[in-house]
């Protein structure tokens, strides 16, 4: 089945990563407590260095999950409560709005509440931590939002999970990562750097020369190897980095966890739960989302930046988990939820 498996993916992969396609694709496929991997293109077009299962990629909003793993442990382990008030951790929050906002209500995306890094057009500037403090405090409802009451995907909220995070356990985020997930599960090529005056990651030069270049999906060269791109110039707010071999070992924590720690294998499951129904079709979870297919109910969190993709796809109750990392913006990441995963699910289940 495994061979079966194979020509699923690769037929679907390739095409997109042809030679006149920019940079390259890692995936990882695991099932049945196996793990294959699929490498195509360049990590850097000019110096023609391949991809390889240990490339590092800039992980975009697939660090979401990370975080909204640390609210479930925290959660299991009675050090926060969901519907605790983000005044209780950030008592600069003073705005009538975000006061009645709870940790729950960032971790899904049903705040309501939206910043002008969220959308076009995009802005120019940066956003020291007062700042972006006082832009929640003064935001009011646009269209009768209320806490809790709709689907408003946001990355400034994400941002402020993270600072609620930091305070409630006197800790930076990326020690708060190492410590209660990485370290445990055993990702040891998964990092959240710091930023340098450059907007690169600080990285020692054996892990630099791991990491990607990224493209435009027209094939331009956005930033150096390394490039952390933020709004926010505070520690902590720029991107993950991360390879398809370690996130292989998250994906198969969530939805298998047998050698995982039992809060942590319970707080990985906790994220995926639907706790909010969009429609039909689509539900929210803690980060992750809900697509209800024919063939499939698929857990995924996409990902991307102007050079970057990216994709984790988990089919519980079968025990897949895929993996996708792509060095250019607009990877066409959809075939793998609406061709791949369910494909895959369908061949599973007929065994």
């Amino acid at each position: 089945m495994i061979a079966q498996m194979r020509d699923i993916v690769a037929n679907e992969l390739a095409p997109t990563m042809t030679p006149d396609q920019p940079g390259g694709l890692a995936a990882a496929l695991y099932a049945g407590r196996h793990v294959e991997f699929f490498n195509y293109g360049f990590a850097d077009d000019a110096t023609r260095r391949p991809v390889t299962p240990d490339t590092l990629f800039n992980l975009g909003s697939l660090r979401k999950p990370f975080e909204a793993t640390l609210v479930a442990l925290g959660s299991l382990r009675g050090e926060l409560r969901l519907d605790d008030r983000l005044p209780k951790y950030l008592p600069e929050l003073t705005g009538d709005y975000v006061r009645r906002v709870t940790v729950g209500h960032l971790a899904t995306h049903t705040s309501g509440m939206l910043l002008p890094t969220d959308h076009p057009p995009w802005p120019n500037d940066s956003f020291s931590r007062a700042r972006f403090i006082d832009m929640f405090n003064a935001l009011e409802p646009q269209a009768g939002e209320a806490p809790g009451k709709q689907r408003v995907y946001s990355h400034a909220c994400y941002v402020l999970l993270q600072l609620v995070l930091e305070r409630c356990y006197d800790a930076p985020i990326a020690t708060l990562f190492e410590q209660r997930i990485l370290g445990p599960i055993g990702m040891n090529a998964t990092s959240l750097p710091e930023r340098g005056e450059d907007n690169r990651a600080v990285m020692d030069a054996a892990w630099m020369q791991r990491v990607v270049q990224g493209y435009s999906d027209q094939g331009m060269a956005i930033g150096p190897p390394g490039n952390q791109q933020s709004y926010f110039d505070f520690p902590g707010a720029g991107q993950m980095f991360s390879s398809a071999r370690d996130l292989a070992t998250f994906v198969a924590a969530c939805v298998d966890g047998r050698s995982v720690d039992p809060h942590l294998r319970e707080a990985l499951r906790m994220t995926q739960r639907e706790t909010f129904s969009v429609d039909d079709k689509f539900g929210q979870g803690m980060a992750w989302e809900t697509v209800h297919l024919p063939d499939a109910t698929i857990v995924d969190k996409p990902g991307g930046l102007n050079n970057a993709s990216g994709y984790l796809g988990l089919v519980p109750i079968r025990q897949i988990g895929f993996v996708l990392l792509a060095n250019r913006g607009e990877y066409p990441h959809e075939i793998v939820r609406y061709k791949i995963l369910p494909a895959l699910a369908k061949l599973v289940a007929s065994h």
